[in-house]
């Protein structure tokens, strides 16, 4: 029961806590990172500071998301029932909590150092301008690939004190295969976007949606490669890419028809391509 309160509760649908896939999706390639820049069991404060990190940034990047949106979720069948398109939070309520959350997450990251803070803050940045964009663009999806993605290098400097090339390349990858989730993700509400003029991959990928998303995902995965190949990570790794491959290739089936509960399962089963991908990174430094 006390379950059930905290999830119907407003503040917590605007947080998304009722919905971890969002949490899952931005922690997998931060707990790459950390393990890759570690080799190993990163220290327990840094697992800390970017676990809460996360959670707290992704419950950010939603409570932003729906103020933006607060004007359209009601003419979306998927998003009508969202707290500030009902009224049951205000607009001025939900800017209050974004920047408390946003507060609380910078105070985790001063007890790192300044090269992990000032990533820090362009990660917020771009958080805060992806749910804009879709009104300027037909790429939201990449401006959140790189919101998404700039939890690598954060955790590269934190460990490190510096940013190495191939946290660069792991961020490429990690932000293609968001662009490819999250094309997903939109197609759920192509039609709906269609006709109140909101933009995304969807819309311009348009009848070849899902060759545009195995092109990216091959490129992910390519990325990803590149990755175990320059870390000389073992046959554990490589497991774990391959079945990675075999994920994406069963969302492409999946989502044939196109249908939107198909491609909000297409989207939902990227939770388990982060996870194979995190245990293959995890065995290989056993």
């Amino acid at each position: 029961m006390q379950l059930t309160q905290i999830t119907n509760n407003p503040y917590a649908q605007l947080m998304r806590i009722d919905r971890p896939i969002g949490t899952l999706l931005l922690l997998w390639p931060t707990w790459w990172a950390l393990w890759l820049a570690a080799k190993g069991l990163p220290t327990l404060k840094l697992f800390v500071i970017f676990s809460l990190g996360v959670i707290l940034m992704r419950a950010a990047g939603c409570v932003i998301n729906d103020y933006a949106d607060r004007n359209i979720d009601g003419k979306v069948k998927r998003t009508a029932n969202r707290p500030l398109a009902t009224g049951a939070i205000s607009s001025a309520k939900a800017l209050q909590l974004f920047f408390g959350l946003i507060a609380t997450a910078g105070i985790l990251v001063l007890f790192t150092n300044m090269l992990t803070i000032g990533l820090a803050v362009v990660a917020a940045v771009l958080a805060a301008l992806y749910p804009f964009m879709k009104r300027h663009t037909h790429l939201p999806q990449v401006v959140l690939g790189a919101a998404f993605s700039m939890g690598i290098p954060m955790a590269f400097a934190a460990t490190l004190n510096e940013v190495p090339h191939i946290a660069w390349v792991l961020a490429l990858g990690n932000l293609l295969w968001t662009v490819a989730y999250d094309t997903f993700y939109a197609m759920v509400d192509r039609d709906d976007d269609i006709k109140i003029g909101v933009k995304s991959t969807a819309v311009l990928f348009g009848e070849q949606d899902l060759l545009y998303i195995a092109t990216i995902q091959g490129l992910a995965a390519l990325c990803f490669g590149l990755v175990g190949q320059s870390l000389s990570l073992g046959p554990w790794y490589w497991l774990s890419l391959a079945t990675v491959v075999g994920l994406f290739g069963f969302q492409q089936l999946i989502a044939q028809e196109r249908g939107r509960d198909a491609c909000f399962y297409a989207f939902l089963n990227n939770n388990y391509v982060g996870l194979v991908l995190f245990v293959g990174i995890a065995l290989s430094y056993i």
